[in-house]
């Protein structure tokens, strides 16, 4: 099983404002009252972008790399209401594309988002229900969200060709800014959160799995956990990853918030990714961070073993965001990737190698 895995895609406020059918560009941020503004930060930095941009523009060169890949099944963390409606959450950010919009994840051909995280609710109950209701449209599958907690708390089943299938879970934690009055109740709308304790973390994890495996089934989870900015990687987060790839409740985990790359595990054969950083946003022409390089991006395209969920390859695709669109990031941006990965990741022996093609592959030991 070929499965591609990323991290934030946040493609609401600047990133809607390039495309054919925008929001209102009003927003209620204490430093900018219009979405506008990260477009004009952006081309402040690097150029003038051709305004409005076709559905595919944002995603550059990756779904053809992902083509040539062949991967099974396409994955993101998306980052955003899709709404026109609903009222602003009170808080100090909130993420919004118009329905209209979300085209544009057709265009990367994605099978799945998940959905939990700290913008899903940035427009209430009416902005999550749109949400669903778009995604559903789209016939893109989504987990860690839903109208009730038994719908947040469910895995999607995502089917392959052949047979088989990956169950996809996907869990905000507080540690990222969900809020706690954002959790699915029985009857209201809301997104599939975690306790503090580790111990009872895994454990709300491995209730929402079936009892018995099929055979051919793999399991996915999503976690979106931990602060926006450091390399660190929590006590917390490695307890949890480890318990689920250990108690076979999951065959790979992959987390999200940090706005850059963070390193990965090989447990028992099997991959925790514990930040995938961001692959779309709009933070193009902000400043400061430069030492986590936010410009940097990170496709992950993982070969599972479909009897043992065991990874058998892996490539790390890097790109640049430029202009509010993904290129191809140089051998320097690569090279810096592969060292923060080499110091920073538990592989067992396995190094990072780049390829001709300018991506990294891990390569075993020996």
């Amino acid at each position: 099983m070929r499965v591609f895995v990323a991290g934030d895609v946040m493609p609401g406020r600047g990133i809607d404002q390039i495309l054919p059918a925008p929001c209102d560009p009003r927003i209620f941020e204490s430093c900018m009252k219009s979405a506008e503004g990260y477009l004009r930060l952006a081309e402040r930095r690097n150029g003038p972008i051709p305004v409005p941009v076709d559905r595919g523009y944002v995603w550059g060169p990756l779904p053809g790399d992902l083509d040539a890949r062949a991967c099974d099944l396409r994955i993101v963390n998306l980052e955003t209401a899709i709404t026109d409606d609903g009222h602003p959450a009170p808080k100090a950010i909130n993420y919004r594309m118009s329905r209209a919009n979300a085209a544009m994840l057709k265009a990367a051909r994605l099978d799945a988002c998940t959905l939990a995280n700290n913008h899903v609710l940035d427009w209430g109950g009416a902005g999550l229900r749109d949400t669903l209701d778009t995604l559903d449209g789209l016939g893109i599958a989504h987990a860690g969200a839903g109208r009730t907690a038994q719908a947040a708390f469910a895995p999607c089943a995502l089917g392959l060709t052949d047979g088989g299938r990956l169950r996809l879970l996907a869990f905000g934690d507080a540690t990222a800014g969900v809020p706690g009055d954002w959790a699915a109740g029985t009857d209201s709308a809301g997104v599939a959160t975690l306790p503090e304790d580790p111990r009872r973390a895994v454990e709300v994890i491995r209730d929402c799995l079936p009892g018995a495996r099929v055979p051919g089934d793999l399991v996915a989870v999503s976690l979106h956990w931990g602060g926006n900015w450091g390399f660190a990687i929590p006590d917390r987060q490695r307890h949890i990853a480890r318990a689920l790839v250990d108690s076979g409740a999951a065959d790979l985990v992959f987390g999200h918030s940090a706005h850059h790359p963070k390193g990965l595990e090989l447990r028992g054969g099997k991959l925790i990714l514990y930040g995938c950083g961001d692959l779309v946003n709009d933070y193009e022409g902000i400043g400061g961070q430069g030492g986590y390089r936010p410009d940097l991006g990170a496709a992950y395209v993982c070969d599972l073993d479909r009897r043992t969920g065991e990874l058998t390859g892996l490539e790390i695709l890097p790109y640049r965001r430029h202009r509010f669109a993904l290129t191809r990031a140089g051998d320097d941006d690569t090279g810096w990737l592969a060292d923060m990965l080499a110091r920073d990741s538990l592989t067992g022996g396995a190094t990072f190698r780049a390829s001709p093609k300018g991506t990294l592959r891990l390569v075993p030991p020996g």
